[in-house]
């Protein structure tokens, strides 16, 4: 029986953009880079708050990296989704989508390097 997710895997072909992405505008921590034994390049990245990592792979022996529209994505919970906007277009990356009402909160998208998109989700406050 599975226990728990620990990781998602994405595959990249510019693996340091992309880390950079995650770690610049999104604040992820990397954790950890190796070469797995079939000769991936691998870094590991995690949310503050979260205890599953993401895994950002380089492999160009799989060939191209072929990220389909609206295929795959992750979300991340932020406290000020206004503030976070500022932030990241301030790194060249606006939001692609939003921000939207949503439920008890507010919700936008945003690109990363290669096609992967990002959820961003402000939830209401708690009176």
């Amino acid at each position: 029986m599975v226990k728990k997710l620990l990781h998602t895997r994405y595959r990249v072909h510019d693996l340091e953009k992309t880390v950079s992405f995650y770690k610049d505008v999104l604040g992820l921590k990397e954790l950890r880079r190796h070469t797995s034994g079939r000769g991936s390049q691998l870094v590991f990245l995690k949310a503050p708050e979260s205890d599953q990592e993401i895994e950002i792979c380089k492999f160009d022996e799989s060939g191209p990296v072929v990220v389909g529209p609206d295929l795959t994505h992750l979300a991340f919970e932020v406290d000020d989704l206004e503030k976070f906007a500022k932030h990241a277009a301030a790194k060249g990356h606006p939001l692609s989508d939003g921000p939207h009402s949503s439920g008890n909160g507010k919700i936008a998208f945003i690109d990363a390097p290669e096609g992967y998109e990002i959820e961003l989700i402000e939830r209401g406050k708690k009176s």
